[in-house]
């Protein structure tokens, strides 16, 4: 088996595309429209699909709101210098809920940022 994607709902999909391009870096891969029922679905990632783990943003024409919820806890992506990442995403107009540090308990350095869906994203800093 192969970890293909995850599936975040967005109320706003050109401003999740906005937020995972312009401020995390990612790049539009595929995008699907279905009239009949009425929804739109955009693949970002990092690499091709065929080669990485992607976000599946689902957007259905007829919704403007959504609970998100208390099961999903957040998406992590590794970052070479976090320090640096989350003063890159904060100049992008990304926010930053929880500054760069130690974890608690730990020595592993983590923040986290939100996305415009209120989708915790977790930032972990990773040997080069």
């Amino acid at each position: 088996m192969k970890f293909l994607h995850t599936m975040l709902r967005v109320v706003d999909l050109e401003k999740s595309i906005a937020f995972y391009t312009n401020v995390l870096g990612m790049k539009v891969l595929e995008t699907t429209e279905n009239k009949e029922y009425r929804y739109t679905l955009v693949f970002v990632g990092y690499g091709t699909q065929a080669d990485s783990t992607t976000i599946e943003l689902t957007y259905n024409w007829d919704t403007n709101e959504y609970d998100r919820g208390n099961a999903f806890g957040h998406i992590a992506l590794g970052v070479a210098d976090i320090y640096s990442a989350c003063n890159d995403i904060t100049a992008r107009g990304g926010k930053v809920t929880r500054e760069p540090g130690p974890v608690k308990g730990g020595t592993t350095h983590i923040a986290f940022i939100v996305d415009p869906d209120g989708y915790q994203i977790e930032l972990i800093q990773i040997s080069q």
